[in-house]
Order: C-alpha cells, then sequence, then structure tokens
C-alpha cells in the first residue's frame, strides 16, 4: 500500500477499514488490565447498571479504532501521528459479537506555517457496529509529512 503525503490529501476524501469482531473475553481481558469497572467485567454485574449488559470499555473501541486505522487504506507518510482530538464520543455501547469497522472523512488539509516539511490534517473518524451505528466518533488533527523534493520530482 502506498503511503501518502500531505498532498496526497484533501477535504471530502473518505477512507474505510476492514472489520473486527469483539468477543466478551476480549472485553474482560482489556478491562481486567485497563478499565477494571464491573460492567466490563462481569455480566452479571453488566446486567444491573446503565449498559444492562457487558460493555466494552471506550477505551477499548478507540484501541480496535486504532487497529483498524493502521490496518485500513488510509495510510499516511511516517504512521498515524496524533497531536490530538478535538472532539472523541461514544454514542453507544461495543457488546460481544459487534463487528466494529472505522470510516474516516478528511475535513481540512494544511501545511505547517513553523515546520515546512510538514502539516496537520483534520479527520473525522467513526466507528461502526453491524448495524452501521456508531460507537465512537472522534474528530483528530495527524501531523502529516509533507511529500521530500526528491520524490515530488518522481512523482510529479
Amino acid at each position: 500500500m502506498t503511503e501518502r503525503y500531505l498532498e496526497d490529501f484533501e477535504a471530502g476524501q473518505t477512507f474505510r477499514s476492514g472489520c473486527i469482531r469483539i468477543e466478551a473475553d476480549s472485553i474482560k481481558r482489556f478491562a481486567a488490565e485497563f478499565d477494571p469497572q464491573p460492567f466490563h467485567l462481569d455480566e452479571r454485574a453488566a446486567i444491573k447498571s446503565m449498559f444492562g449488559s457487558l460493555a466494552a470499555s471506550g477505551w477499548h473501541t478507540a484501541a480496535l479504532t486504532m487497529r483498524l486505522l493502521v490496518e485500513g487504506d488510509f495510510n499516511p507518510a511516517g504512521g498515524i501521528v496524533g497531536a490530538g482530538f478535538d472532539e472523541l464520543r461514544w454514542p453507544r455501547p461495543v457488546r460481544p459479537g459487534d463487528e466494529l469497522r472505522v470510516e474516516s472523512e478528511v475535513l481540512e488539509v494544511r501545511a505547517s506555517k513553523s515546520r515546512p516539511d510538514q502539516g496537520v490534517i483534520k479527520a473525522r473518524t467513526t466507528t461502526l457496529n453491524q448495524n452501521n451505528e456508531a460507537v465512537q466518533v472522534s474528530v483528530g488533527n495527524l501531523i502529516v509529512p509533507r511529500r521530500p523534493a526528491s520524490l515530488g520530482e518522481l512523482h510529479g
């Protein structure tokens, strides 16, 4: 897969990922290490919670989203390097058996004024379940290198 430099991105472009299925054991393992709340660890406790059944941690959803982004067709040169989020929401929980996929839309592309070798892409990334329901929505800013002059001559 070809790496994309800042010049290869434009507002309106959409990138997609493959799918990943989340199972109860994975939800519990992640929670045990990183977010040990009862509704992420135990089905009976989860039934009594606001979730009504076992639910993945939002941070687990974020980690799965990152994996899908890395494995998907977005592929900025130098990797997916975040400079921060403007928005991060979890509109609905991820449940055992859900199949997640990611869609990213480029909202803005701008060259850096202080670092001429790079720029910033603002992108909205939506993680969807098998019913096309959003389980995570983020708007983030990614640092992307500009195409080196030697590569521009080869591709230009």
